[in-house]
């Protein structure tokens, strides 16, 4: 696929590694300015904007779940690239756990680390741009959800209940700013190949997580990139709200 980007900045939170360096390539190579995210891993971050061809690129460091450290990180890059016309809601965290094993005090700490992350983060995000891009003439907003927002994550239901939050969020927001010319989409990925998973793809999970679908193996980051820069791209607008299920068909919902 071949997106033009020209002329267009790009803010991509969690893209110092995996799906988030992957989307911020796509859109680098479609000619946008991006701003790369970071929240510890600098080094990495460094390294995306290093291999990211074009620019001048921008890096930012928040933390995602801190409203402060958002407002800040919006302030920063807004100072230096004055407009931002695609924002990608890519940070997030998972974590797997038997709740039934959890205490009380353990269950309470991680759903609320959970939802800072992956569901207020978004959102307090999401926020501090609209009135920008409202002043602006509008713009796109792309969050990236999970399949596991839909079939459950029995070893993760803090992750899957704050994906399905994204996914209301994220068709609130479609429906509200829409007459801005402010256009929201939900990519929802199943099981994606990064550094991150290699780890569980190559053991003995492996072949049972590539099985899932019926082509027999798991979404590439790059996979998911095209589809984020494709509904970032012009002519998309009436999927605004829409939900891409990006799974290899291994989860089918009626």
């Amino acid at each position: 696929m071949n997106f033009n980007f020209s002329n267009k900045n790009v803010l991509v939170t969690g893209s110092s590694r995996g799906i988030g360096r992957a989307i911020a390539r796509q859109f680098a190579a479609s000619g946008a300015r991006v701003v790369i995210h970071y929240h510890k891993n600098r080094e990495a971050a460094e390294q995306t904007v290093a291999e990211l061809p074009g620019g001048p690129h921008l890096l930012v460091q928040a933390d995602v779940s801190d409203p402060a450290s958002v407002h800040g990180m919006v302030d920063t890059a807004l100072n230096a690239m004055d407009r931002i016309h695609v924002l990608v809601n890519n940070a997030g965290i998972f974590g797997e756990y038997q709740m039934v094993e959890l205490t009380y005090g353990q269950w309470q700490k991680q759903w609320e680390r959970t939802i800072r992350t992956n569901l207020l983060g978004p959102a307090n995000i999401s926020f501090c741009f609209i009135r920008h891009m409202i002043k602006e003439g509008g713009g796109k907003i792309v969050n990236l959800s999970s399949r596991g927002a839909f079939r459950g994550e029995p070893d993760a239901p803090d992750y899957g209940a704050s994906k399905a939050g994204l996914n209301s969020l994220s068709q609130s927001m479609a429906r509200a700013l829409a007459p801005y010319n402010i256009f929201v989409y939900i990519v929802a990925p199943g099981f994606v190949e990064t550094d991150m998973t290699g780890e569980m793809l190559s053991g003995p999970k492996g072949d049972a997580i590539r099985s899932q679908s019926p082509l027999s193996r798991v979404a590439l980051p790059e996979e998911v990139a095209r589809t984020v820069a494709f509904l970032a791209s012009e002519g998309t607008d009436y999927l605004t709200g829409c939900i891409v299920d990006l799974n290899g068909a291994s989860y089918l919902r009626s």
